[in-house]
């Protein structure tokens, strides 16, 4: 009773466990070419491994799991047939969870591109007006740059002839949509203003920056004010 279940735990289980295991990864893989040369030379591996095991099962009456002078080799089929459970758990862990870990990659990453641009057009130092003008352009799509940079040269021009400082700083920030290639992240601001002989002005403009998703990183598409009503 003993070697009937060293034979099947360790003749059969075993082997059949590893085939299950390697047959796992291939489904949660999508089956690549690189794993059907893989997985068809290992299944080979074992298909011989499991007949020559039963041949001297049938010419000595002793297997490898019956075997008490090899328990190595126990060791070893246990070993490897761990090992692939173990690849096969870990690959459909990594696999399956991977959307997840991207959605939360992806939304930390747009927020604090949106967040950094709104507070970037919205801050000015009259000793250097294109600071933060240049500094915003930078995290847009290059075809939306230059537009950017005319549309505010005008109103920096006025500020910087007034000496007016204007500081600004994230209040909050959340993702509206987010998919695959474009975002949309809706920031308020607090913007503080300083101009010569008179107090600071405070506002909270609220914006909404669409983001696009150009060879792996998020660049601003544009930036509009969310009106409220």
């Amino acid at each position: 009773m003993r070697n009937i279940w060293r034979l099947l735990a360790f003749d059969v289980v075993a082997p059949l466990a590893a085939i299950a295991a390697l047959l796992a990864i291939g489904m949660v893989l999508g089956w690549p070419l690189w794993w059907v040369s893989g997985c068809t030379a290992l299944l080979v591996l074992i298909a011989e491994g499991v007949a020559v095991n039963f041949w001297l099962l049938r010419r000595d009456s002793v297997s490898v799991g019956t075997d008490d002078d090899a328990p190595g080799l126990r060791l070893a089929v246990v070993l490897l047939s761990a090992a692939a459970l173990g690849a096969a758990v870990l690959t459909g862990y990594t696999h399956w969870t991977r959307p997840d870990r991207e959605f939360r990659k992806d939304s930390r990453d747009v927020v604090q591109v949106a967040t950094g641009m709104a507070e970037a057009m919205a801050s000015f130092t009259p000793s250097a007006p294109t600071s933060s003008i240049d500094r915003a352009a930078a995290m847009m799509l290059p075809e939306q740059a230059g537009a950017f940079r005319d549309q505010y040269k005008q109103s920096s021009a006025d500020l910087a002839q007034h000496n007016v400082t204007a500081q600004a700083a994230t209040l909050a920030a959340g993702v509206e949509a987010l998919g695959p290639t474009a975002a949309s992240v809706a920031v308020i601001l607090r913007v503080t203003q300083n101009a010569p002989g008179q107090p600071p002005s405070q506002a909270s403009p609220a914006l909404r920056v669409t983001l696009a998703k150009k060879g792996g990183t998020w660049l601003v598409a544009d930036v509009r004010p969310i009106n409220s009503r």
